[in-house]
């Protein structure tokens, strides 16, 4: 083979390289976005779960607010700072979720505020 064939033949493998090169980087685009909205839904999924959780607790007639975490709420009474926590949950939430933890504890301590 002669200088002339063998540079023709490097060209020609550096031009497969170079569009396998771009298609991988498509794909590992294509990947990246998928991955991005996957966390976005695991994230959404856990903070409507831990919001749900505490609104069933809250439900329960457990505090729910750090301070008093976990005790028994008497007489059933609400707790502004349990409802400002369970309302502060919810408007943390990504994509708007989140509201039936709020009215669900609502609900449950009888919708009302003192």
């Amino acid at each position: 083979m002669s200088l002339v064939e063998d540079l023709a033949q490097v060209e020609a493998s550096l031009a497969g390289l170079l569009q396998e090169l771009h298609t991988l980087r498509q794909r590992v685009a294509m990947l990246e976005s998928q991955n991005e909205h996957l966390r976005a839904r695991l994230y959404e999924r856990e903070q409507r779960g831990g919001a749900e959780q505490l609104a069933r607790l809250y439900g329960e007639g457990f505090h729910i607010c750090p301070p008093q975490f976990a005790r028994s709420r008497t007489d059933g009474q609400d707790c502004l700072f349990c409802l400002s926590f369970l309302e502060r949950q919810r408007t943390e939430a990504p994509f708007g979720r989140g509201e039936a933890a709020v009215s669900s504890a609502e609900q449950a301590g009888g919708g009302e505020h003192r």
